[in-house]
């Protein structure tokens, strides 16, 4: 075929012709180059492309894949301690890209309202402390990758999933997004863990590769339930609802058996919020919680009552029976509980220290040895894992200090208290069932990181922060609505309400 000829067969392709012509020779070239160099990464090179142009041409339907591989992804450890949810944050990350060129060229969707909504101003104020304590780091490297990371959750869950999901439809389209892929994990998990008699020592293999640990495990099962329940409330069909019930079984039997008490004590937590939110109590019940807090922790800690709380290091061991660790629990000799209560206390010293900036975000575990008190090490105490605090609340304190701390009980109280009203305020049944689903999962969150930390990870911070957007959407749509009643009423005419 001369020049002429290909010049000819080019200028009848269409555009998207074109597109798929360049990208199957970039495809072939960058096969037979990394076949040639033996550097085969090359080979991703056109998948790569593949996903830019998705992202930039329907970012919406990448966001919905985001959600659907939530409960599939993996952690993936990679050379000098990096790791990484495989493959969530590199699709988080990317699509952190596409919003910000689409907010800066297509921003009507964000104009007005969410800028100016008290949520916002209270989440990017907790955002600006997060950098303002990393510029302060102890170990600036290490802070700056949390805060990339929280950027990049903020961006995606809470500013793009607002501009995405106009609708509460929408949000509940989300919602069957991961209810396939996480009903998919849960039965292949309850069948590999069936198979060794749902031994509570070998819970943690039978996760693998979905869940890095039973907790992450139970805590996205925990919070999923709420929005289990919202589906069965929008289901109208007889067998629609009996297979939700079949399948919110199944969840619940999964819950039990990741032998995890936390999940156990946020789904009573659950149930009882659901009351105090119909009921009009839960600002009573948070400012109460806070009072009861702040005298028992004031009097654990004077006169170093907490002393009195040091275990037994002989009798403080692991185990491997459910119901030992439960009786060891409710005696104070679970290994788990004592080794929180060391790292607790060491963070309240070293809060003491560094109260204004912390020593930076993510560094709790790089400095907390020399402020921990001996009587209180466990077995574990060794910490080779470098896990955390165990406490988003007192993780917070350490690495942001004081002010840190009270930015983000500020946007947590408001939230609660906010998505109270937003409640009461929807007329629309399925806006008000949608808000009480997202509480309750909130609620679900908050009992989890009271004895963990778990918002920048892809399995809970998705649907935290996918959360308070939705309850601004709600409450945005509710106050537009509101006034075209009032319009409405004035001229006498009929209002209509976009649910």
């Amino acid at each position: 075929m001369n020049r002429g000829a290909i010049k000819e067969w080019v200028g009848v392709l269409s555009f998207r012709e074109k597109l798929f012509a360049f990208w199957a020779v970039v495809l072939l070239g960058a096969f037979a180059l990394a076949v040639g160099s033996g550097f085969y990464g090359i080979a991703l090179l056109p998948f790569v492309l593949l996903f830019f142009y998705w992202a930039i041409m329907d970012f919406k339907a990448l966001f919905l894949v985001l959600m659907a591989c939530i409960p599939l992804s993996t952690e993936v450890v990679l050379p000098n301690g990096f790791g990484t949810d495989l493959p969530t944050e590199p699709v988080i990350i990317g699509l952190m890209g596409v919003a910000l060129f689409v907010f800066a060229y297509r921003n009507k969707g964000l104009a007005g309202g969410i800028f100016l909504h008290p949520m916002t101003v209270f989440l990017l104020l907790h955002l600006a402390w997060i950098y303002f304590s990393t510029a302060q780091s102890e170990l600036f490297f290490i802070s700056f990758k949390f805060s990339l990371a929280k950027t990049w959750y903020v961006v995606v869950f809470y500013f793009l999933a607002y501009y995405l999901l106009k609708r509460v439809d929408q949000f509940v389209e989300v919602i069957w997004w991961v209810f396939w892929p996480l009903l998919f994990t849960v039965i292949i998990i309850l069948v590999r863990h069936s198979l060794v008699g749902f031994s509570f020592a070998e819970v943690h293999k039978v996760l693998h590769p979905f869940q890095r640990n039973h907790v992450s495990y139970a805590a996205l099962l925990s919070l999923f339930l709420p929005y289990v329940w919202l589906l069965y409330q929008l289901r109208q069909g007889r067998k629609d609802r009996l297979f939700i019930v079949i399948v919110a079984g199944i969840l619940l039997v999964a819950v039990y058996f990741s032998y995890t008490r936390a999940a156990y004590i946020a789904l009573a937590m659950a149930v009882a919020a659901y009351f105090l939110f119909r009921l009009r109590l839960i600002r009573t019940v948070l400012m109460a919680g806070v009072v009861v807090l702040v005298i028992g922790v004031g009097y654990l800690f004077s006169k170093n009552r907490f002393l009195a709380l040091a275990p037994n290091y002989e009798t403080t061991v692991a185990h491997r029976e459910f119901g030992s660790l439960l009786d060891a629990t409710a005696k104070g000799k679970d290994i788990s509980t004592m080794e929180r209560l060391y790292r607790w206390i060491a963070g309240v010293e070293m809060s003491r220290k560094k109260p204004v900036v912390g020593y930076g975000p993510g560094n709790f575990v790089n400095f907390y040895k020399p402020f921990s008190i001996t009587s209180f090490r466990t077995y574990v105490s060794s910490n080779e894992e470098q896990s955390g605090i165990h406490s988003y609340f007192l993780m917070t304190l350490v690495e942001q200090g004081w002010p840190g701390l009270i930015l983000f009980l500020i946007l947590s109280l408001f939230l609660f208290i906010r998505g109270e009203q937003i409640y009461h305020q929807s007329q629309d049944p399925v806006r008000k069932a949608v808000v009480m689903a997202i509480l309750l999962s909130l609620v679900v969150i908050y009992a989890f990181l009271i004895i963990n930390d778990m918002i920048e990870t892809d399995k809970v911070g998705s649907f935290y922060f996918l959360s308070l957007a939705m309850l601004v959407r709600i409450d945005l749509l509710n106050r537009r609505d509101s006034g075209y009643e009032a319009k409405a009423d004035k001229n006498g005419g009929a209002s209509t309400r976009n649910a």
